[in-house]
């Protein structure tokens, strides 16, 4: 098959994964709006996709970056390569979106970079540095979602303790609205970036570009695709964020957002691929044990921890297969 259109049909894929991301993972920036009552579904995802696009300004290529170049060797790519990984994520991210099971897409990812590179170069081409930063988040992003709900729920009770419940509501119905744009727009800072990285894998691999730079093209059609997964949602993962994990009212979505906003934001602005499915998960939890432990369904908690844990070893499985069967017919 020609190069050109190989190299046309993955890219078409990463925006797939895209795609899929906002259906798993942009779900999770309107869990609690929706789980609250503070917007309808039809409304939030709007809202979500709005604020997912716009993040496609200002807020750098620091994350693609890593992702392009900072798991692997950038030397091993190839478009094979880059086919592979992106069957260990979406299978992955597919299987546990049909499941109803908030996973991270950004760890898919790089469980498919992992997976597929091992295969082909061996433990020599892992970028073991970012590796080990990124693995430390899986454990970091949820902590600190958990300690900022935590504060913010303070802080929020402690200011607002004089007031009615009825005047703290209605406060904070108009709250979470900024809460969960901040949320939104920091998801789409991030994880669309990651596709960004795949993308310009496939431009290098393919001769189209020399080096690694992030065209304008490549960045809003991957803010455009991640837009479009919210609006068609992920009603599963909202269902599971939303209303399994804790019972929620407007103060206490406002604080999870607002704890998962400022995780997200920060690590986007510092170049490392984290999970908004991690940190808004820790945000809940923690707004959620504040009032007293058995508010926390850690069943369903320990469901959600569980899957996170497989992810990277999941995706890596699928994308090394993948790598494998390519191999076995004689294109990679």
């Amino acid at each position: 098959m020609d190069p050109t259109i190989i190299a046309v049909i993955i890219i078409i894929l990463a925006l797939l994964f895209d795609f899929l991301n906002g259906m798993n993972d942009a779900a999770n920036s309107i869990a609690t709006i929706v789980s609250t009552r503070v917007l309808t579904p039809r409304f939030a995802v709007a809202w979500a996709a709005f604020f997912n696009l716009v993040a496609a300004f200002g807020f750098g290529v620091g994350v693609a970056k890593t992702i392009g170049k900072g798991v692997v060797s950038p030397e091993i790519l190839s478009l094979w390569f880059v086919l592979a990984v992106l069957f260990g994520a979406i299978g992955w991210t597919y299987t546990c979106t049909k499941l109803g099971l908030p996973i991270s897409v950004s760890h898919a990812l790089v469980g498919g970079i992992i997976g597929a590179g091992l295969v082909k170069g061996g433990v020599k081409v892992l970028v073991m540095k970012s590796i080990i930063k990124i693995t430390a988040f899986i454990i970091l992003s949820p902590l600190i979602g958990f300690f900022l709900g935590i504060f913010f729920s303070i802080v929020t009770t402690w200011t607002f303790r004089r007031w009615s419940p009825w005047r703290v509501d209605r406060l904070f119905r108009a709250g979470q609205l900024l809460s969960s744009a901040l949320f939104s727009l920091g998801h789409g800072a991030n994880d669309a970036q990651k596709t960004m990285g795949i993308i310009v894998m496939v431009l290098v691999a393919s001769g189209w570009q020399e080096g690694f730079h992030v065209p304008l093209w490549v960045i809003l059609s991957c803010h455009v695709a991640i837009a479009l997964g919210t609006l068609l949602g992920g009603w599963r993962v909202v269902k599971t964020m939303g209303m399994r994990v804790t019972k929620l009212v407007p103060v206490s979505g406002f604080c999870a957002e607002s704890a998962a906003a400022a995780s997200i934001i920060g690590s986007s602005l510092g170049g490392i691929p984290v999970s908004t499915t991690h940190t808004i998960t820790g945000g809940i939890i923690g707004v959620g044990s504040l009032r007293r432990l058995s508010a926390v369904k850690w069943g369903v908690a320990g469901n959600i921890f569980v899957a996170w844990v497989l992810t990277l070893p999941g995706s890596a499985l699928i994308s090394a297969l993948a790598y494998l069967a390519l191999k076995a017919l004689g294109a990679a």
